[in-house]
């Protein structure tokens, strides 16, 4: 992504189409749009054609763009579970562990960044509830491990997490596990500066997200855009243009609606009288 963004913007400041650009490394207008949106992997020559293509001479440039591609091209840690790892998640989970902020809507179950072990283990058993066991404990070991993100030791992800009440009222996997999340999400909020948790009530009535979870995703270098990711049960899309924007606006008013952090902790602690 940050290669695409970045050749992205130096063929627009020399005024070049997509479809000269794709002529160039002996391609289309349609895959230079994958490439510049990060849908596609870059080949070294590829980039190198249209780094002549738009004029870059400097060698430093031309070096980074070089180690960019390099850097792609090694495997991340979740690639060695790719038998349980769906191809259109495995994607998610590389921009989740590059990621400098994420912020969150929930209405089915906890964020995954934010579920304990049990409670994760009962949400990968219902999502999953054919699989083998040795198919399940891999499903959560990659769960536990993608938390890792928010303990970083540098820079560690900001996670801004609003979660509707319905998710935080259904028992998964017993009274005893849901009491166990909850407070769980009390502690992360209390003692984590870097992730913030939201409880949207159902007093605050009905809301355009009713239909599904939005996630999105922003990075720290500037030229990328924010990237709107919505999970399905068996895939995933990425709203982009005014879609995408839409969605941002969406996000933005249920963080309104939703009761603030502080009073979020108030009314988990609660919430655990129910359970």
């Amino acid at each position: 992504m940050q290669i695409g963004a970045r050749l992205r913007r130096l063929r627009e400041e020399k005024g070049i189409g997509r479809a000269e650009a794709g002529a160039a490394i002996r391609g289309s207008a349609s895959k230079m749009c994958r490439l510049e949106l990060g849908r596609h992997g870059f080949k070294v020559r590829d980039v190198l054609d249209l780094l002549d293509l738009y004029g870059l001479d400097d060698e430093a440039e031309r070096e980074s763009f070089i180690e960019l591609v390099k850097e792609a091209k090694r495997p991340g840690w979740w690639q060695s579970y790719g038998d349980v790892v769906p191809g259109w998640f495995e994607q998610y989970v590389g921009l989740e562990q590059s990621a400098t902020t994420i912020r969150a809507y929930e209405v089915q179950y906890v964020p995954g960044l934010l579920q304990t072990f049990d409670y994760a283990r009962a949400v990968i058993g219902l999502e999953h509830y054919d699989a083998a066991y040795d198919g399940l404990d891999r499903r959560l070991k990659v769960r536990m491990a993608r938390q890792d993100v928010l303990r970083r030791p540098v820079s560690p992800l900001r996670f801004w997490a609003v979660i509707d009440e319905a998710a935080l009222r259904r028992p998964i996997g017993g009274t005893t596990t849901m009491r166990a999340q909850i407070e769980h999400l009390i502690t992360v909020s209390e003692l984590m500066p870097n992730v913030k948790v939201q409880l949207l009530p159902f007093a605050a009535g009905g809301h355009l997200a009713l239909g599904g979870p939005i996630t999105i995703v922003r990075f720290a270098e500037h030229d990328l855009d924010d990237v709107v990711y919505l999970e399905q049960l068996t895939g995933a899309r990425y709203p982009e243009g005014k879609e995408a924007d839409r969605y941002k606006e969406i996000m933005d008013s249920l963080a309104i609606r939703a009761a603030s952090p502080a009073r979020t902790i108030v009314l988990l602690k609660e919430m655990l009288k129910d359970f």
